[in-house]
């Protein structure tokens, strides 16, 4: 009976053979292909019902592809000979699984390829009770080629085979097993299945040849390679390939990146999939932003922004500019920036327009974070009514009238008395306060306030031109007192000119005793008529006449200098006005 049983095998596994190799000799015969010849180790795990250990083994395959695509494969595993116990006797199993299977080429790269298959299988356990049958099943699998060199390949897979209708006796009407298996392959004739090239000569009857062994021999193609592929015209499917382009065995370029340039020619061969690339193979860039045409989300990125991954620029401050380009990188939120991405100032006052909230700020005027005047008391120092920030003469004396810019104002048309009986009318611009040494010109220290802030007013006023007048009482020589008034006059001069004052606006003259204002025969009168007068002067730098409300006496203006009493620097008076103050003679 055992022998009996094992002969029915024998002829399962025969005739499984042959209806394979008579598949793939007919698909041979239809298109050249290639035979893999392979051992493995097996490792299978059972289905509980059948009560057995998971168990070891090894087999072999024989499987032969007529495409790129698909092939036929014909597989035998067995297992060693081993004894279990069923009922309290011992049985030995002698398990034997064959199986012929469609083999599909899935995904195809340089070194490995993965596969999925699935056929027919036969199973047989033994021939001894509970395990004397032979059982039939469908199975699927999947797996993987890894290529150590172009014709041997490590191969790795996994299997599931099911029975839908089990000959056993254990109580399950369905069973599946599940196989693992690691081996060799050995890829012989043809093309391997990853297409590495060819044998430059081939007579077509699946026997590699060279041109040393075969030069002109019957069922040779002639040596003539039209596009020097190192295919032969006979066996080229592509004959118009670019030069230094790789082919497979047929002739035809290879891709591996599937760019559309072939390998050999491809100078970036790993470009990634959808990316467009030039006549290189290289990835097009038209903005030159570093991320290739096809995969850049903007492609008119401008040029020296800086871009993410997809391609689009960056832009760290959100004001519109991307970064790279934009010369302030940190620009507040809300600021309206120019085309370098710097914040826009209107008003100049540190504060961004699109921030700022009061656009207008007067020049200088000191700001919140908000773009608006500091709430703060305005500081005035010398107390004349203009702001520190807007004063031009800060140290106007108390008392004193001052113009917009904070600086004395000098001239001040007023109606004065008639001049005494026999006294020589002329304007009067007398400057109180101004000193000499007894008997000199030199000025004294304590005159240098009131000529500063005289100095400070005539340079507030460019337009003003003055004549600087120097008067003596009638005591000495007339020719003393006439020359001694002249370098009075003249040493106010000389100094208001060191203060900035241009001297071409200013005329130093003495008149001695003449044009007196107070009797000479008092001691009080005296001392009125030692004084230093300035006049307001019409010439070409300002082209004034007499100002339309001054009152004439004699046919000359009188403008007077007034100075607070007991003052003795002088005080801000009306536009027009003059300072008033001592002089000692």
């Amino acid at each position: 009976m055992n022998r009996e049983k094992g002969s029915q095998l024998q002829q399962r596994v025969v005739l499984l053979g042959l209806a394979l190799a008579g598949v793939a000799s007919a698909l041979r015969a239809q298109h050249a292909g290639q035979f893999e010849v392979g051992a493995f180790g097996s490792y299978t795990r059972y289905d509980k019902a059948f009560g057995l250990d998971n168990r070891a083994g090894g087999g072999a395959r024989l499987g032969y592809f007529f495409g790129k695509v698909v092939g036929l494969e014909a597989e035998v595993l067995f297992q060693p000979n081993y004894t279990v116990s069923t009922g309290g006797a011992a049985t030995t199993l002698e398990p034997l699984i064959a199986s012929g299977s469609l083999v599909f080429n899935a995904l195809r790269g340089a070194r490995m390829t993965l596969y999925a298959l699935g056929g027919y299988s036969l199973l047989d356990f033994g021939t001894r009770a509970p395990y004397h049958f032979t059982d039939n099943a469908a199975h699927a699998a999947g797996g993987a080629r890894i290529f150590l060199t172009n014709r041997i390949a490590f191969r790795l897979e996994g299997r599931a085979i099911y029975t839908a209708s089990t000959k056993s006796t254990f109580g399950a009407t369905a069973a599946t097993h599940y196989v693992a298996t690691a081996g060799l392959s050995v890829f012989h004739l043809g093309a391997p299945p990853k297409y590495s090239e060819p044998p430059k000569y081939s007579d077509k009857n699946a026997t590699p040849a060279t041109k040393a062994t075969c030069p002109n021999a019957a069922g040779c193609p002639p040596d003539s390679d039209s596009d020097k592929d190192g295919v032969p015209d006979g066996l080229d499917k592509c004959p118009d390939t670019p030069t230094g382009a790789h082919v497979d065995g047929v002739g035809c370029p290879t891709d591996a990146d599937q760019d559309g340039v072939p390998d050999g020619i491809d100078q970036c061969p790993d470009t990634r999939l959808g990316v467009a690339v030039d006549a290189r193979g290289c990835p097009a860039d038209s903005d030159g932003d570093g991320v290739p045409d096809g995969i850049d989300q903007c492609p008119n990125t401008p040029a020296g922004a800086t871009v993410d991954t997809k391609g689009c620029p960056t832009d760290a401050d959100h004001d519109g500019v991307p970064d790279g380009i934009d010369q302030c990188p940190n620009t507040p939120a809300g600021a309206t920036v120019d085309a370098k991405g710097c914040p826009a100032d209107s008003d100049l006052d540190g504060v961004p327009d699109g921030v700022d909230r009061c656009p207008n700020t007067p020049p200088g005027t000191r700001v919140d974070t908000t773009g608006c005047p500091l709430k703060e008391v305005i500081r005035d120092s010398d107390g004349d009514g203009v702001p520190d920030n807007l004063d031009k003469c800060p140290n106007t004396p108390p008392g004193s009238r001052v113009d917009a810019s904070g600086c004395i104002i000098l001239f001040q048309p007023e109606a004065v008395s008639r001049p005494a009986p026999g006294a020589r009318p002329r304007p009067t611009l007398i400057l109180r306060g101004v000193n000499f040494e007894w008997g000199r010109s030199a000025l004294t220290p304590d005159s240098y306030a009131l000529l500063d802030q005289v100095a400070g007013s005539l340079i507030a006023n460019p337009e003003s031109r003055i004549e600087i007048a120097g008067y003596t009482d009638n005591t000495g020589s007339p020719v003393l007192n006439l020359r001694l008034s002249q370098a009075r006059a003249a040493a106010v001069r000389a100094y208001l000119a060191r203060q900035g004052v241009s001297p071409g606006r200013m005329i130093a003259k003495g008149y001695g005793a003449a044009g007196f204002v107070a009797p000479n025969t008092t001691a009080a009168g005296r001392a009125q008529n030692r004084r230093v007068e300035l006049q307001r002067t019409a010439g070409p730098a300002d082209g004034l006449g007499p100002p339309p409300t001054a009152r004439r006496v004699s046919g000359h203006q009188r403008i007077v200098f007034v100075l607070p009493k007991h003052s003795r620097a002088i005080a801000w008076t009306p536009a027009g006005s003059c300072p008033l103050s001592r002089s000692a003679f």
